[in-house]
């Protein structure tokens, strides 16, 4: 075997800061520590932020490097890192229009390396205006089955759905006895039985969080209603006075239901979340826009059911795509707009009403009150999560697909000469 074979192979990657708290930074490090243990590859990360308050290269290990850089690079950057780095393939993970200057030099990269991109988009129609992108685009990834549906259509020879995924010792089930003591430290004793959820998002417009406060009232309205009692407690990780979204104070203040929200403002390392998730009774989202949705996942992984909007990739975690049965409560679509700009000129947005967002809180809690239909779903919800986002199929899905890319790019490279003696 030549020498050069022997080498592991090295991925160039493009996205958020691996050890960042996003949710492509989280997920770009959990795939890359999943693929280092194959043994096969090296990766060099340009980690990028809007700001880093530090810029020294990061050596998380031999294989494992990561430059922190302002932005998503540009063209200059690219052209001496393929020069000097040689890489065997490039990975990209974000949203296309940050990297709109690198589909202008794929010509160049090209003749280095293939490109291959963790992809979702997050609703239809099918975003023709994307075509030169995924022209560009040696390997398409969809890590949103509703992703992987339009694309494939177009797109078949190049198009896999690769979920997001998470390590089984992140998210977890904990033990009844650490989830009330956790339950009575975190809320108090006075909300020791409360129906407990929790929200997980930026406080941002996309993320709708004024109508899910709006939505819990609603609940709580009912809820005193048919019981007698408010006895709920909406856990809102986020920070409230974000500058993209409302004053979430005063809305809960106006909603008059301070008391029935708790807001957990610090960011928590993994631990900390998986109590936060084991806590609650459900894990809700209403975006109108939601490609993904790691929280709902994250909720999953610890057996949480989950209250969500069937949009983008939530519908694939709320609804079993084999027997159509709900891992909590999925929630219809009432209204779709055809919203855009022109960057992104047409792109539908889905909205449901906080009524029948507090319709389906109601229907969570009916099905919470019985021990053993909890109990029934919880397994439900985990075996599910479990077995349709596999951490290690993700991993082998991403190990295959970069092997038979740079394949491809090889044998399409090799020029065939005819020799004729004259």
């Amino acid at each position: 075997m030549p020498e050069k074979e022997n080498k592991k192979l090295k991925v160039l990657v493009l996205s958020d800061h691996a050890l960042s708290t996003s949710g492509v930074g989280t997920q770009s490090r959990h795939l890359i520590n999943g693929l280092l243990e194959k043994g096969t590859w090296t990766f060099r990360q340009f980690g990028a932020a809007m700001k880093h308050t530090d810029y020294r290269t990061v050596v998380v290990n031999d294989d494992f490097v990561i430059k922190p850089i302002d932005g998503f690079g540009n063209p200059d950057l690219i052209r001496v890192t393929l020069a000097t780095e040689k890489p065997d393939i490039l990975f990209i993970f974000t949203d296309p229009r940050f990297f709109t200057w690198l589909f202008d030099i794929e010509d160049e990269i090209h003749q280095i390396c293939p490109i291959v991109w963790w992809h979702v988009w997050d609703n239809y129609p099918f975003p023709e205006f994307n075509s030169h992108f995924y022209n560009a685009t040696d390997s398409i990834n969809c890590h949103s089955h509703m992703t992987y549906t339009m694309l494939k259509e177009f797109y078949p020879e190049k198009t896999r759905f690769i979920p997001h995924a998470l390590p089984e010792e992140l998210f977890f089930p904990m033990e009844k006895s650490q989830v009330i003591k956790n339950k009575i430290e975190l809320l108090g004793e006075d909300r020791k039985d409360h129906f407990v959820g929790i929200w997980v998002n930026r406080n941002a417009k996309r993320k709708r969080s004024n109508d899910v406060l709006k939505s819990w009232e609603l609940f709580l309205n009912n809820l005193e209603a048919k019981t007698g009692s408010r006895n709920g407690t909406l856990i809102m990780h986020t920070e409230p006075t974000d500058s993209e979204g409302p004053n979430l104070f005063e809305t809960a203040r106006m909603l008059n239901i301070e008391s029935n929200v708790f807001f957990s403002r610090d960011r928590l390392d993994f631990d900390k979340m998986n109590i936060l998730y084991n806590i609650s009774d459900f894990c809700i989202n209403i975006s109108f826009a939601e490609g993904f949705g790691l929280s709902t996942l994250e909720a999953m992984m610890t057996g949480c059911p989950i209250v969500a909007v069937k949009t983008g990739g939530l519908t694939r975690q709320v609804v079993n795509h084999k027997n159509k049965s709900h891992n909590g409560v999925a929630l219809n679509v009432d209204l779709k707009t055809l919203v855009g700009s022109q960057t992104v000129p047409y792109i539908y947005e889905d909205y449901v009403t906080n009524e029948n967002v507090s319709k389906g809180l109601m229907r969570m809690y009916n099905l919470n009150k019985n021990p053993k239909t909890r109990k029934k779903l919880k397994s439900k919800v985990l075996r599910y999560a479990r077995s349709e986002f596999s951490y290690q199929k993700t991993v082998d899905d991403w190990h295959d697909s970069m092997l038979e890319t740079i394949e491809k790019f090889k044998n399409r490279n090799q020029s065939t000469w005819d020799i004729t003696t004259i």
